[in-house]
């Protein structure tokens, strides 16, 4: 075909396409090619027109001699004219859809079964086939960048970080047995009246409790004083004043005689710590027998919390570690001790261990048998090789993960895992710092690439010889 047919065929489709024998060129986001406008200057005298044009250069055409609105001619184009198209795409070849071909088949449910035919699994569904590209000897998965987009592929660089590790136990609140004291006689005596002092209320150390008669200590108080006169010896002075020490007089009574020269006949009896009184049976004028409990009395500004522990997590609890302690009591609040004791002793019935935390407990919020959540930091304080939880794809006989390998390409590898806590895993063997592991969708590569069968050839390779 010549170009001037061919210029003329196009120019009659444009027109025709256009209708009314004309079009309006360049409409954006048109698909139809739209030819330059020729100038009466670019066109070449001789040989007949093929087409005519605006003469204002507007992209207006005719096939026939045509006048414009005011009156003047439309340009004739002769066939030697210069005529480009612009916008046309330019021609495609067209090309035969390649085949691919089907190298086997693999159970849909990502068990290690493969069928070199079409077949179906007991429940009916279908083998799904695998192509000559998408697997490779090297057990990696290779996947096309749509299907990572459309089932969320994320991965995340493995790390160092140091992983907080809880143990979290129930308790109660106990006493610090170190801080209970009762007050008592060393010699049968009477009490002749007991202070405003109540079951309940907080005493101080060295504060009266009561006032008490006996004729031993009276007796021991009467030969301190004649020592102290000078009608005994030295030694005699230092039995006498044991003596009332071990009777257990008070201090401040024994340096009122030494002061006054003056036997009293009852002596004021002091709290011996400061502290709650938790019991109270002394009364008026009654009579107490040698050892016979008076008050009991406890300091609460610091208690126990006696917690049990798993058998399981026995081995990760250390003396000293960080505790935090909540309150059922106290929404919200919380408080930091430390481990002090492990029992040595294990629960049979129940497979614990119990653990022993001190508190401070200065504003005596905490009381006895108040039942309490706590958390035991068992973590390493040292950084580690640590990747998140959900990277990790458990059999429950072996861990692995799924390394990005880029480009589509993802390869399992088989892992030693270590402490867990805040949401990472330590990685003790199978990774290096700064490898990028799958954390979302593993599970779905993992049917999709026919894992477990991948890691059975990673094993019997590795043990043959």
């Amino acid at each position: 075909m010549s170009r001037a047919v061919f210029v003329t065929a196009t120019v009659a489709a444009l027109i025709a396409a256009a209708g009314g024998g004309f079009i309006v060129g360049r409409a954006q986001h048109s698909t139809v090619p739209m030819i330059s406008t020729v100038t009466a200057a670019s066109a070449k005298p001789g040989g007949p027109p093929i087409y005519f044009q605006d003469p204002d250069n507007k992209p207006f055409y005719s096939l026939t001699p045509r006048k414009t609105s005011d009156g003047r001619d439309y340009h004739a184009v002769p066939a030697g004219s210069d005529v480009s198209f612009e916008d046309a795409p330019a021609p495609v070849a067209a090309t035969a859809p390649v085949e691919r071909k089907i190298k086997y088949y693999r159970n849909p449910m990502g068990l290690p079964d493969t069928s070199p035919t079409p077949k179906k699994d007991p429940m009916g569904m279908d083998y799904i086939p695998v192509y000559e590209g998408e697997d490779s000897d090297d057990g990696s998965v290779k996947l096309s960048p749509g299907k990572i987009q459309r089932t969320g592929v994320q991965s995340e660089p493995a790390a160092l970080r140091v992983i907080h590790t809880l143990i979290r136990a129930p308790g109660t609140i106990q006493l610090d047995e170190r801080r209970a004291s009762i007050v008592s006689f060393r010699f049968e005596g009477f009490i002749e009246s007991v202070e405003n002092v109540t079951t309940g209320e907080h005493v101080h150390k060295g504060q009266p409790l009561m006032r008490v008669y006996s004729p031993s200590l009276s007796s021991a108080a009467a030969e301190y004083l004649s020592a102290l006169n000078g009608s005994l010896s030295a030694q005699a002075l230092k039995g006498a004043r044991r003596r009332l020490e071990n009777l257990g007089m008070p201090g401040k009574a024994i340096a009122d005689i030494e002061r006054t020269r003056e036997i009293s006949l009852s002596v004021a009896w002091p709290a011996p710590q400061d502290g709650d009184i938790l019991e109270r049976t002394a009364v008026n004028g009654m009579r107490a027998a040698p050892g016979d409990v008076l008050f009991r009395i406890v300091d609460h500004r610091v208690v126990w919390v006696l917690v049990d522990i798993a058998e399981r997590d026995l081995a990760g609890i250390a003396i000293g570690q960080k505790v935090d302690v909540r309150p059922r009591a106290f929404s919200g609040r919380s408080f930091s001790g430390k481990v002090a004791l492990i029992y040595p002793h294990l629960n049979a019935q129940t497979r614990t261990a119990r653990v022993r935390i001190e508190l401070e407990n200065p504003d005596g919020l905490l009381r006895p048998d108040m039942y309490v959540d706590a958390a035991i930091d068992t973590g390493n304080p040292q950084p580690v090789l640590a990747i998140p939880e959900s990277a990790v794809l458990d059999t429950g006989t072996r861990q692995s993960v799924l390394v990005d390998k880029g480009q589509g390409r993802f390869e399992p590898h088989e892992v030693k895992l270590g402490h867990r806590g805040g949401g990472y895993v330590e990685v003790r063997e199978g990774l290096t710092d700064g490898e990028p592991v799958v954390t979302s969708a593993n599970f779905l590569i993992d049917a999709e690439s026919n894992l477990k069968a991948a890691l059975k050839g990673f094993s019997e390779a590795g043990t043959q010889p």
